[in-house]
């Protein structure tokens, strides 16, 4: 018996044929557009793992990845942008009240979309946004090297660390104000698309009810540790993409190992990470969902032949974006794993070991 697709994995599917993949090469050399983001609000796909008691889905975490596989493989652009929001959806699901209350209702329904501004936390102990307490609420002193979606997102989640060692999550609008000023769009290899821009924080002063979420620098590392071991699902999208250009005797094999490495790190993904050989193993997995999707990358530029480097190619457009997501989310172990791996230092990729 066929299981029934979930109403949003089919709501993803309709968006991505329908809008993002007809599309994709002409927001590639542009930039997503003002209507993708609208039609991604309007379809539910922003609230897919938001508490349903704030109008959100609180869909399953395996509809969740599938949802964002067919989003990266159709456009990765867009796919970039929309995935930020879940990550603001999630702290104020567990953050203070009064923030949550304002946003979490409206986030999860997809009224307003939020950016995020705190990967910069990884270079602890270097503090590239400093918070301090100022005229009885925060002061958001730095740079923030990357941030993805402006003039898309309505709102962002900013993050900074106190002297004594907190970190301070806290909601702000989106835009250019007094303290806040994003950069010109980045020109880059891969993403250009997803308009992202640099922020310069002189004396951002935000109220106290603007925090939703505050804990030891400590704390929130080794959470962010255990997220950022997972392979992505953005990474089997791409890859799935790149094979349907390929002839079935090319693709099955490619195919057969992307199915196998991404079975294991999915369950891997919803069990505790239990011990440090756990993570290990997690890590292995997603340095191998690189290396599939970078073989039917490979394999799809390869077919496309002189034609793949033209700018309209959907070949070198998926190989850019594989590139991309080489390193979107890294963090030094993750990097140190990939680069173990691909001088034969670490585990050996792929082909079944």
């Amino acid at each position: 018996m066929t299981i029934p697709a979930h109403p949003l994995v089919v709501r993803a599917r309709r968006l991505a044929d329908e809008l993002l993949a007809p599309n994709a090469e002409r927001v590639d050399q542009g930039e997503v557009p003002v209507g993708h983001i609208d039609a991604v609000k309007r379809s539910g796909l922003l609230g897919v793992s938001a508490p349903a008691a704030y109008g959100g889905s609180a869909a399953p975490a395996p509809v969740a990845r599938e949802t964002a596989e067919i989003l990266a493989g159709a456009c990765c652009s867009t796919w970039f942008v929309q995935t930020q929001h879940h990550t603001p959806v999630q702290v104020l699901a567990r953050g203070e009240a009064p923030v949550r209350e304002r946003l979490l209702g409206p986030l999860a329904r997809g009224e307003l979309m939020s950016g995020v501004a705190y990967a910069h936390l990884r270079a602890h102990p270097r503090i590239p946004v400093r918070v301090t307490r100022d005229r009885g609420g925060l002061r958001f002193d730095g740079a923030v090297p990357w941030y993805t979606g402006w003039g898309l997102n309505d709102v962002l989640l900013l993050a900074g660390i106190t002297d004594s060692g907190e970190v301070v999550f806290a909601f702000t609008e989106a835009c250019d104000q007094p303290g806040l000023r994003a950069s010109r769009p980045m020109r880059l290899a891969a993403l250009t698309a997803a308009r992202t821009v640099s922020l310069e924080l002189d004396g951002l002063w935000l109220p106290e009810e603007a925090v939703a979420l505050r804990m030891p620098y400590e704390d929130w590392a080794a959470t962010d540790r255990d997220r950022t071991v997972n392979a992505s699902p953005a990474v089997f999208g791409v890859a799935e993409a790149a094979l349907a250009l390929l002839d079935e005797e090319t693709a099955g094999p490619i195919r057969a190992r992307l199915a196998e490495v991404r079975r294991r790190a999915y369950a891997l993904a919803d069990e505790p990470p239990a011990s440090e050989e756990h993570l290990a193993e997690r890590l292995t997995l997603r340095t191998q969902s690189y290396d599939v999707m970078r073989t039917a990358t490979t394999a799809a530029v390869v077919a496309g032949g002189g034609r793949a480097l033209s700018l309209d190619s959907k070949a070198q457009r998926l190989a850019r974006e594989g590139m991309f997501l080489l390193v979107q989310g890294q963090t030094a172990r993750s990097r140190g794993a990939h680069l173990d791996a691909l001088t034969g230092r670490g585990p050996q990729l792929a082909n079944g070991t």
